[in-house]
Protein backbone atom coordinates (compact mmCIF):
# COMPACT_ATOMS: atom_id res chain seq x y z
CA UNK A 1 0.00 0.00 0.00
CA UNK A 2 1.31 3.53 -0.80
CA UNK A 3 1.09 6.60 1.11
CA UNK A 4 -2.05 7.96 -0.36
CA UNK A 5 -3.84 4.46 0.15
CA UNK A 6 -7.82 5.25 1.54
CA UNK A 7 -7.32 8.57 -0.89
CA UNK A 8 -9.34 10.13 -3.34
CA UNK A 9 -7.48 12.75 -5.80
CA UNK A 10 -9.37 14.95 -8.34
CA UNK A 11 -6.56 16.27 -10.69
CA UNK A 12 -7.31 18.96 -13.37
CA UNK A 13 -5.78 18.84 -16.82
CA UNK A 14 -4.87 15.41 -15.75
CA UNK A 15 -4.74 14.00 -19.27
CA UNK A 16 -1.21 15.04 -20.54
CA UNK A 17 1.85 16.53 -18.86
CA UNK A 18 2.82 17.05 -15.13
CA UNK A 19 -1.16 16.40 -14.40
CA UNK A 20 -0.85 13.07 -16.29
CA UNK A 21 2.42 12.45 -14.35
CA UNK A 22 0.66 13.27 -10.95
CA UNK A 23 -2.36 11.34 -11.41
CA UNK A 24 -0.71 7.99 -12.48
CA UNK A 25 1.89 8.93 -9.00
CA UNK A 26 -1.34 9.43 -7.01
CA UNK A 27 -2.68 6.27 -8.36
CA UNK A 28 1.44 4.34 -7.65
CA UNK A 29 0.59 5.38 -4.41
CA UNK A 30 -2.79 3.79 -3.82
CA UNK A 31 -4.88 7.26 -4.45
CA UNK A 32 -8.21 6.75 -6.32
CA UNK A 33 -8.43 9.41 -8.84
CA UNK A 34 -10.38 11.67 -10.84
CA UNK A 35 -8.81 12.33 -13.88
CA UNK A 36 -10.73 15.82 -14.59
CA UNK A 37 -9.62 17.08 -18.43
CA UNK A 38 -11.14 18.65 -21.46
CA UNK A 39 -9.91 15.97 -24.52
CA UNK A 40 -11.69 12.64 -24.11
CA UNK A 41 -8.97 11.01 -25.68
CA UNK A 42 -6.54 11.94 -23.55
CA UNK A 43 -8.07 11.88 -20.04
CA UNK A 44 -9.44 7.75 -21.03
CA UNK A 45 -6.00 7.05 -21.99
CA UNK A 46 -4.79 8.24 -19.05
CA UNK A 47 -7.65 6.06 -16.95
CA UNK A 48 -6.74 3.06 -19.00
CA UNK A 49 -2.91 3.84 -17.88
CA UNK A 50 -3.65 3.83 -14.43
CA UNK A 51 -5.70 0.52 -14.63
CA UNK A 52 -2.88 -0.60 -16.34
CA UNK A 53 -1.00 -0.10 -12.69
CA UNK A 54 -3.78 -1.89 -10.87
CA UNK A 55 -5.18 1.06 -10.03
CA UNK A 56 -8.79 2.76 -9.82
CA UNK A 57 -9.49 6.09 -11.83
CA UNK A 58 -12.78 7.32 -13.71
CA UNK A 59 -12.58 10.26 -16.00
CA UNK A 60 -15.16 13.22 -15.91
CA UNK A 61 -14.95 15.46 -19.09
CA UNK A 62 -14.20 18.98 -17.37
CA UNK A 63 -13.67 22.65 -19.05
CA UNK A 64 -12.10 24.03 -15.87
CA UNK A 65 -13.60 27.74 -17.18
CA UNK A 66 -16.78 26.47 -16.75
CA UNK A 67 -18.16 26.38 -13.17
CA UNK A 68 -20.48 23.68 -13.64
CA UNK A 69 -18.35 21.46 -15.20
CA UNK A 70 -15.80 21.74 -11.92
CA UNK A 71 -18.75 21.39 -9.52
CA UNK A 72 -19.30 18.06 -11.74
CA UNK A 73 -16.38 16.72 -11.56
CA UNK A 74 -16.53 16.77 -7.34
CA UNK A 75 -19.84 15.66 -6.85
CA UNK A 76 -18.34 12.54 -9.27
CA UNK A 77 -15.79 12.21 -7.37
CA UNK A 78 -18.27 11.83 -4.46
CA UNK A 79 -20.81 9.62 -6.07
CA UNK A 80 -17.93 7.47 -7.30
CA UNK A 81 -15.41 7.21 -4.02
CA UNK A 82 -17.71 8.76 -1.37
CA UNK A 83 -15.06 11.31 -0.67
CA UNK A 84 -12.67 13.76 -1.75
CA UNK A 85 -9.17 13.97 0.00
CA UNK A 86 -7.13 15.91 -2.58
CA UNK A 87 -7.48 18.46 -4.86
CA UNK A 88 -4.94 19.50 -7.75
CA UNK A 89 -5.69 22.28 -9.68
CA UNK A 90 -3.60 22.45 -12.35
CA UNK A 91 -5.24 23.00 -16.04
CA UNK A 92 -3.63 25.15 -17.85
CA UNK A 93 -3.93 26.57 -21.57
CA UNK A 94 -0.76 27.88 -23.21
CA UNK A 95 -0.86 31.56 -23.83
CA UNK A 96 -0.60 33.29 -27.31
CA UNK A 97 2.81 34.12 -27.34
CA UNK A 98 3.28 38.36 -28.00
CA UNK A 99 4.41 40.78 -25.93
CA UNK A 100 2.16 42.70 -23.32
CA UNK A 101 1.31 45.25 -25.59
CA UNK A 102 -0.57 43.33 -28.25
CA UNK A 103 -2.19 40.93 -25.74
CA UNK A 104 -6.03 41.64 -25.64
CA UNK A 105 -8.60 41.76 -23.56
CA UNK A 106 -9.82 38.48 -25.01
CA UNK A 107 -6.52 36.22 -24.17
CA UNK A 108 -6.53 37.39 -20.49
CA UNK A 109 -9.89 36.55 -20.20
CA UNK A 110 -9.05 33.08 -21.59
CA UNK A 111 -6.34 32.86 -18.89
CA UNK A 112 -8.15 34.07 -15.67
CA UNK A 113 -11.18 31.81 -16.50
CA UNK A 114 -8.94 28.88 -16.97
CA UNK A 115 -6.25 29.44 -13.82
CA UNK A 116 -7.94 32.00 -11.79
CA UNK A 117 -11.60 31.15 -12.29
CA UNK A 118 -11.75 26.99 -12.27
CA UNK A 119 -8.78 26.79 -9.55
CA UNK A 120 -11.09 29.02 -7.38
CA UNK A 121 -14.64 26.52 -8.00
CA UNK A 122 -12.84 23.75 -7.52
CA UNK A 123 -11.63 25.09 -4.08
CA UNK A 124 -15.02 26.11 -3.27
CA UNK A 125 -16.81 22.87 -4.70
CA UNK A 126 -14.37 20.59 -2.73
CA UNK A 127 -13.54 22.50 0.61
CA UNK A 128 -17.54 21.67 2.46
CA UNK A 129 -16.43 17.95 1.60
CA UNK A 130 -13.22 18.06 3.14
CA UNK A 131 -14.40 20.37 6.29
CA UNK A 132 -16.54 17.16 6.54
CA UNK A 133 -14.08 14.64 6.29
CA UNK A 134 -12.21 16.61 9.14
CA UNK A 135 -9.22 18.35 6.59
CA UNK A 136 -8.28 17.85 2.67
CA UNK A 137 -5.19 18.88 0.86
CA UNK A 138 -5.37 21.22 -2.05
CA UNK A 139 -2.29 21.81 -4.87
CA UNK A 140 -2.03 25.13 -6.68
CA UNK A 141 0.45 25.49 -9.59
CA UNK A 142 1.98 28.97 -9.91
CA UNK A 143 5.16 30.23 -12.25
CA UNK A 144 8.41 31.14 -11.71
CA UNK A 145 7.18 33.68 -14.69
CA UNK A 146 5.51 35.12 -11.72
CA UNK A 147 8.37 36.04 -10.50
CA UNK A 148 10.54 36.86 -13.94
CA UNK A 149 8.28 38.96 -15.71
CA UNK A 150 8.44 36.11 -18.58
CA UNK A 151 8.80 37.51 -22.24
CA UNK A 152 5.42 36.79 -24.40
CA UNK A 153 3.22 35.67 -21.13
CA UNK A 154 2.10 38.66 -19.53
CA UNK A 155 -1.40 37.04 -19.72
CA UNK A 156 -0.44 33.81 -17.89
CA UNK A 157 1.40 35.38 -15.04
CA UNK A 158 -1.15 37.79 -14.06
CA UNK A 159 -2.69 34.89 -14.03
CA UNK A 160 -0.18 32.97 -12.03
CA UNK A 161 0.56 35.72 -9.91
CA UNK A 162 -3.44 35.54 -8.68
CA UNK A 163 -2.75 31.86 -7.77
CA UNK A 164 -0.09 32.98 -4.90
CA UNK A 165 -2.96 35.30 -3.39
CA UNK A 166 -5.76 32.37 -4.04
CA UNK A 167 -3.60 29.58 -2.28
CA UNK A 168 -2.24 32.34 0.79
CA UNK A 169 -5.62 33.29 1.89
CA UNK A 170 -7.33 29.59 1.60
CA UNK A 171 -4.22 28.38 4.01
CA UNK A 172 -5.38 31.03 6.63
CA UNK A 173 -9.17 30.67 6.26
CA UNK A 174 -9.40 27.24 6.30
CA UNK A 175 -6.34 25.84 8.47
CA UNK A 176 -9.02 26.01 11.13
CA UNK A 177 -10.93 22.76 9.58
CA UNK A 178 -7.85 20.88 8.41
CA UNK A 179 -7.39 21.91 4.83
CA UNK A 180 -4.00 22.78 3.56
CA UNK A 181 -3.27 24.84 0.62
CA UNK A 182 -0.19 25.00 -1.04
CA UNK A 183 1.41 25.80 -4.43
CA UNK A 184 4.15 24.69 -6.65
CA UNK A 185 5.81 26.60 -9.40
CA UNK A 186 7.62 23.49 -11.66
CA UNK A 187 9.49 23.25 -15.03
CA UNK A 188 9.15 20.57 -16.64
CA UNK A 189 9.26 18.81 -19.75
CA UNK A 190 6.14 18.80 -20.99
CA UNK A 191 4.23 18.66 -24.60
CA UNK A 192 3.78 22.41 -24.03
CA UNK A 193 7.56 23.30 -22.99
CA UNK A 194 7.97 20.90 -26.52
CA UNK A 195 6.04 22.90 -28.38
CA UNK A 196 7.44 26.36 -26.92
CA UNK A 197 10.71 25.29 -27.97
CA UNK A 198 9.33 24.39 -31.70
CA UNK A 199 8.45 27.56 -31.59
CA UNK A 200 11.65 29.18 -30.48
CA UNK A 201 15.06 27.52 -31.64
CA UNK A 202 17.85 27.44 -28.76
CA UNK A 203 15.57 27.89 -25.92
CA UNK A 204 15.63 24.20 -24.53
CA UNK A 205 19.39 24.05 -24.54
CA UNK A 206 19.16 28.04 -22.85
CA UNK A 207 17.33 26.49 -20.31
CA UNK A 208 19.14 23.40 -18.99
CA UNK A 209 22.26 25.65 -19.21
CA UNK A 210 20.64 28.19 -16.32
CA UNK A 211 19.35 25.45 -14.32
CA UNK A 212 21.63 24.79 -11.44
CA UNK A 213 20.94 20.90 -11.46
CA UNK A 214 21.98 21.21 -15.05
CA UNK A 215 18.40 19.86 -16.86
CA UNK A 216 14.53 20.36 -17.15
CA UNK A 217 12.97 18.12 -15.04
CA UNK A 218 10.52 15.27 -15.67
CA UNK A 219 7.48 15.72 -15.05
CA UNK A 220 6.96 12.01 -13.24
CA UNK A 221 10.09 11.63 -11.79
CA UNK A 222 10.74 15.24 -10.73
CA UNK A 223 7.50 17.00 -10.27
CA UNK A 224 4.88 14.28 -9.16
CA UNK A 225 7.07 13.06 -6.28
CA UNK A 226 6.60 16.41 -5.14
CA UNK A 227 2.48 16.45 -5.48
CA UNK A 228 3.31 13.21 -3.62
CA UNK A 229 4.29 14.29 -0.84
CA UNK A 230 2.04 18.21 -0.34
CA UNK A 231 -0.58 15.32 -0.51
CA UNK A 232 0.82 13.05 2.08
CA UNK A 233 0.49 12.93 6.02
CA UNK A 234 4.02 13.98 5.65
CA UNK A 235 3.10 17.54 5.01
CA UNK A 236 0.62 17.99 7.39
CA UNK A 237 2.31 20.67 8.69
CA UNK A 238 2.82 22.52 5.69
CA UNK A 239 0.46 25.06 4.42
CA UNK A 240 0.45 28.19 2.52
CA UNK A 241 3.85 27.61 0.93
CA UNK A 242 4.71 28.25 -2.41
CA UNK A 243 7.47 25.54 -3.77
CA UNK A 244 9.80 25.75 -6.55
CA UNK A 245 10.23 22.77 -7.99
CA UNK A 246 12.58 23.79 -10.64
CA UNK A 247 15.81 22.34 -10.29
CA UNK A 248 17.33 25.67 -8.70
CA UNK A 249 16.00 27.62 -11.68
CA UNK A 250 14.87 30.37 -9.18
CA UNK A 251 18.15 31.14 -8.13
CA UNK A 252 19.35 32.36 -11.22
CA UNK A 253 15.98 33.60 -12.84
CA UNK A 254 15.20 32.78 -16.24
CA UNK A 255 15.15 35.91 -18.73
CA UNK A 256 14.53 34.00 -22.51
CA UNK A 257 14.46 36.90 -24.65
CA UNK A 258 12.90 35.84 -27.85
CA UNK A 259 13.41 37.59 -31.70
CA UNK A 260 11.46 40.54 -31.46
CA UNK A 261 11.63 40.87 -34.99
CA UNK A 262 9.90 38.06 -35.94
CA UNK A 263 7.02 39.02 -34.36
CA UNK A 264 7.26 42.51 -36.52
CA UNK A 265 8.89 44.55 -33.75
Amino acid sequence: MGVLNGKVALVTGAGQGIGRAIACRFARESAEVIVAELNDETGRRVVTEIENLGGRAKFVHTDVSKKADIFGAVDAAVKEYGRLDILVNNAIRLPTPTVMEKKTDAMLEQQLAIIIWGGWWAMHAAMPIMRKQGGGRIINFTSIDVETGAWLHSDYSVAKAGVLGMTRSAAIDWARFGITVNALAPIAYTSAFEKMCEERPGLREHVDSIIPLGRIGDPEEDIAPVAVFLASDAARYVTGVTLPVDGGLHLNRMSAKPDLSALGE
